[in-house]
């Protein structure tokens, strides 16, 4: 989510295939795991490279058109990605997946996973915050905001959106290789358009406007499917309900509702 929202609320690309960058990396982690038998690390490096050099092919494409059509392009690239897995049988195992993609020690039990994951992870989001506030972001944003100003101040739009769609899905790839490595195997269904339209749903749920957003958005929805999953039997249908509902009353998402919130208590504290 946080890779798409860089995608997204930074560049202004929107993304229906992005889960495709996700379940690239899962198979890259898992075939250099399984198939090649190489150390954790360099399996956790394969991820990112896989799903980055797919983001180049892909962003090579997208850029090329804007709004709904990169969207549906998008789209269509995640969809050829998708049939591959299922179809290359003899790499990626088509519908039976990959299994036994297990961490060998010390990230074997729980605990040294979790801490792996946790690590991993801090690391990704302070990444993607500092190349949000570095002249690349700026750059993006300038390249989102008023293309033909940025191009007649020097910056190449093009590239620069091409470049952000690389980075987005090598860090979806990171996320693919970790996920792989805690449910111990990889399917297609990892690349499925289910997964692009969670990961769309967390960014507009937390809100597109902060970086915080995806982070907050994807704890929410996290948290709201667990819950109907437990206690309704047509979770899927009133958890998109509650979404739909939650995004016309607070379109800014939950981060902007918390924005507001803090901005009046501020003022009636400054006021006082």
């Amino acid at each position: 989510a946080a890779s798409l929202h860089f995608l997204m609320g930074l560049g202004g690309m929107a993304s229906f295939g992005h889960a495709a960058f996700f379940g690239i990396g899962a198979y890259g982690a898992a075939l250099a795991l399984t198939a090649l038998q190489w150390p954790i690390a360099a399996c956790l490096l394969a991820a990112p490279l896989a799903a980055g050099l797919a983001g180049i092919f892909a962003g090579w494409l997208c850029v090329r058109l804007s709004g709904v059509y990169l969207a549906m392009l998008s789209l269509a690239v995640a969809q050829i990605a998708w049939a591959t897995s299922f179809q290359w049988v003899e790499v990626t195992g088509g519908d039976n997946g990959i299994l036994g993609v297990w961490p060998p020690p010390p990230f074997a039990s729980r605990s040294g996973f979790l801490l792996l994951t946790l690590v991993l992870t801090a690391a990704a989001l302070a990444s993607l915050r500092i190349a949000a506030f570095s002249p690349f972001g700026y750059a993006l944003r300038a390249a989102r905001d008023a293309p033909r100003r940025a191009e007649a101040s020097g910056i190449h739009v093009r590239a620069t959106q091409w470049a952000a769609f690389a980075i987005a899905a090598a860090f979806a790839g990171v996320a693919g290789g970790l996920y792989a490595l805690a449910k111990g195997s990889v399917f297609p269904t990892y690349l499925a358009i289910s997964k692009s339209v969670d990961a769309l749903i967390m960014v507009l749920l937390g809100g597109i406007g902060s970086l915080t957003g995806p982070i907050i958005g994807a704890f929410a929805f996290g948290g709201l499917e667990a819950e109907l999953m437990a206690s309704a039997p047509f979770w899927r249908a009133i958890l998109g309900v509650v979404i739909l509902a939650l995004v016309i009353v607070a379109p800014s998402g939950i981060t902007g509702v918390l924005g507001r919130q803090i901005g009046k208590r501020q003022k009636s504290a400054a006021s006082a």
